[in-house]
C-alpha cells in the first residue's frame, strides 16, 4: 500500500508519514481522540495540493476545513476499509472500482445500513481525492451496485420518535429532586423549546445566555448547517408554568454557581458539579433516563427526539410552518414537512375533510 499523504496520515516524525489502518491504531483511538486537538493528525488538503509543503499555519487551517465529526466517521471508515482490503489481499490505496464495489456488497451482505454504506463509500472517495488519486467511488459500477443495495435493502432512515408535550410532561414530571434534575429540566425543555440539537445544546456557554424576567435570548455560534459559524439567536419567551425554558435554565445557572463557561456540566453522584461540558451523547442518555423514569418507550427516542419533538408538536398546533422554521432553521420546506407528515396534520384533515357528509 502506497503511503497516503492526506486526510487519514499520521506524522511520526517530520517527513516521515505512515498510513492510518487498524494494524497502528486501536478502535477506541479512532473514534475518541482527544478533544481538546482531535485534528492534530489529519490533514485534509485540496486536489494538487502536496500535504508536505505546507506549512504548520497552513496545516492547522486545513485541519478545519470539515468537522471533527466528519472527519471522525471518515477516518474510521477508512480504516475498516484499509483493514478489509489487507485481509483480502486487495490494494486499499489506489483501490479499483471493482474492489470499492465488492466492499460495498460486502458491508449490505453483512447487515450494514445505507446510509451506512455511503458514508464509507464518502470516506473512501475522501481519502483518494486528498491523495491526488482518481476517485473509485465515483465509477460506473460503484453506482450500479451502491443503487442496487439501495433499491434492495431500502434507504428510509431509521427515525427516532419525537418528544411531544404528551410525552415531555410525565418525562419532567419524574425527574429527581436533585441538582442533576434541575439541569436535566433546563436541558429537555430548552432542548424542546429551540429545537436545538444534542450538540448545540452541549455547546452552549454562559455567555452565549442572556437571561431577563420575560425571556431568554440563545446565541447559536455554530450547528450542523452553519459549520462557518455565521450563527444565529433565537428568543425564547417566559411562558411561565411547569414547561417554561427561561425559569428552568435560570434555576440550573443559579444551583450550579454557573457565570462562566460551559452551561450544560457534569454532576458526578455526589451532586457536585463539574467544569466538563456534557458530551452530545450524555443528552441522549439524559433524554432516555427521563422517558424511562416516567414509564415511556425509552428506546424509541434519542437525543434528537427534543427537536422533532418541537417541530411535530408546532405541526399538531396549527403553527405556520413558516414560524415554525425560523426556530428549528430548517432552510428546506421539504425537509421541515416531513416532520408534518410525521404527526400526520395533513392525513387527519383529508381524511375528514372525505369523509364530511356532503348535506353538513
Amino acid at each position: 500500500m502506497r503511503p497516503l499523504t492526506g486526510p487519514f496520515a499520521f506524522q511520526d516524525h517530520p517527513g516521515q508519514w505512515r498510513p492510518l489502518t487498524t494494524r497502528h491504531t486501536s478502535r477506541r483511538a479512532l473514534l475518541h481522540p482527544k478533544e481538546d486537538n482531535i485534528m492534530t493528525h489529519l490533514i485534509p488538503t485540496a486536489a494538487g495540493t502536496d500535504v508536505e509543503s505546507l506549512g504548520a499555519v497552513a496545516r492547522e487551517y486545513a485541519s478545519h476545513s470539515k468537522a471533527p465529526s466528519t472527519l471522525r466517521n471518515y477516518r474510521a471508515g477508512w480504516a475498516e476499509f484499509a483493514s478489509w482490503c489487507q485481509a483480502q489481499g486487495r490494494e486499499s490505496l489506489p483501490a479499483s472500482p471493482a474492489t470499492v464495489a465488492d466492499y460495498i456488497g460486502a458491508l449490505a451482505a453483512n447487515g450494514a445500513k445505507a446510509s451506512t454504506i455511503n458514508l464509507k463509500r464518502c470516506a473512501i472517495g475522501f481519502a483518494h481525492r486528498a491523495a491526488n488519486l482518481a476517485d473509485p467511488t465515483a465509477a460506473e459500477v460503484v453506482r450500479a451496485v451502491l443503487s442496487g443495495i439501495t433499491r434492495k435493502i431500502g434507504s428510509a432512515p431509521d427515525r427516532k420518535a419525537p418528544l411531544t408535550l404528551e410525552a415531555l410532561r410525565p418525562a419532567l414530571a419524574a425527574l429527581p429532586d436533585s441538582i442533576a434534575g434541575v439541569r436535566d429540566r433546563a436541558i429537555l425543555l430548552l432542548g424542546f423549546a429551540c429545537a436545538l440539537r444534542r450538540s448545540e445544546l452541549v455547546a452552549l456557554d454562559a455567555s452565549d445566555l442572556l437571561l431577563a424576567k420575560a425571556e431568554l435570548r440563545v446565541t447559536i455560534r455554530r450547528s450542523k448547517t452553519d459549520q462557518t459559524g455565521i450563527g444565529t439567536e433565537i428568543i425564547v419567551p417566559a411562558v411561565g408554568g411547569e414547561l417554561c425554558p427561561v425559569q428552568a435554565v435560570g434555576a440550573w445557572l443559579e444551583a450550579a454557581e454557573i457565570t462562566g463557561g460551559p452551561v450544560f456540566r457534569r454532576v458526578d453522584r455526589h451532586g457536585r458539579v463539574g467544569q466538563r461540558r456534557l458530551s452530545a451523547q450524555s443528552v441522549a442518555l439524559i433524554v432516555k433516563a427521563a422517558a424511562r423514569r416516567a414509564g415511556l418507550d425509552w428506546r424509541r427516542l434519542s437525543g434528537h427526539s427534543m427537536r422533532a419533538g418541537f417541530a411535530t408538536q408546532a405541526a399538531l398546533n396549527g403553527v405556520n410552518p413558516i414560524d415554525a422554521m425560523a426556530v428549528t432553521r430548517h432552510k428546506s420546506q421539504t425537509v421541515f414537512s416531513a416532520y408534518i407528515r410525521a404527526a400526520g396534520v395533513q392525513q387527519r384533515q383529508a381524511i375528514a375533510a372525505a369523509l364530511r357528509r356532503s348535506d353538513r
